[in-house]
């Protein structure tokens, strides 16, 4: 018996990192998981496990509604997809920040308006939501509209469950803090010292080391199962100490 038994996922940016943990760890699990991501090569590696995976690029509004259009029911919903931007206030453009808040907060409002009626239809429904430490939980420098977005991400979290507990929706998120993804990975390479900025990333983990992607799909398992099923509206930071 897996913990998602008879459970229908959708899942976004689920080719790498935390989506791809994420997926492999639902289907594991028993659930039937329907995978996105607009990297279909590495995405349709999923497909060795059951996993049904599809194209989707989040932050177009006509797709989103004719995915959605095509998924009769879903039991959870995990909005993964995100970008991280590097630089303060004065290093970000507006398209830094339009791209930034489109990609990690409108494509939340899409996916969420387009699958919550199928929801409310059931009288059930699960939705996960990634934000992170930076956000309004930690001021971290150089992080400045991606932590924006991701504090928008938490009330994102919380208006929702606020709006539809009483369908017998759970909304909650997830805050990670510095986990060894392939994200990650090529912002470090990006630096003009690779080997000192890995050591950075470290030095700063309470735990003195990074997080992993399975770590936060361990917690997100938790979120997805029927364990977790008096729980919404809340965030849930997995940083190893990092804001303590």
């Amino acid at each position: 018996m897996g913990r998602l038994d008879g459970k229908i996922v959708v899942l976004t940016a689920a080719a790498q990192g935390i989506g791809r943990a994420a997926a492999e760890t639902f289907a594991k699990e028993g659930a039937t998981v329907i995978a996105t991501d607009i990297q279909m090569e590495k995405l349709k590696e999923l497909e060795a496990l059951g996993v049904d995976c599809r194209k989707l690029d989040v932050t177009d509004s006509a797709m989103v509604l004719e995915f959605a259009a095509s998924i009769p029911r879903l039991d959870i919903l995990f909005n993964c997809a995100g970008f991280v931007f590097n630089g303060t206030i004065l290093d970000t453009e507006e398209k830094d920040w339009d791209f930034s808040m489109d990609l990690n907060v409108k494509s939340m409002y899409r996916i969420c308006r387009a699958f919550l009626p199928k929801m409310i239809t059931h009288n059930s429904g699960n939705i996960i939501n990634m934000s992170s430490v930076a956000s309004s939980i930690k001021g971290v420098p150089n992080r400045f509209v991606y932590g924006t977005t991701k504090a928008a991400v938490i009330g994102l979290t919380k208006a929702l469950a606020a709006d539809f507990v009483g369908n017998h929706i759970r909304v909650n998120c997830v805050c990670p803090g510095t986990v060894d993804t392939p994200s990650l990975q090529g912002r470090i390479q990006a630096q003009p010292d690779p080997e000192q900025a890995r050591k950075d990333f470290v030095a700063r983990q309470k735990l003195g080391r990074l997080c992993t992607a399975q770590e936060v799909a361990n917690l997100l398992l938790f979120l997805a199962s029927d364990e977790s099923e008096y729980i919404t509206g809340q965030q849930f930071i997995i940083d190893g100490g990092w804001s303590l």
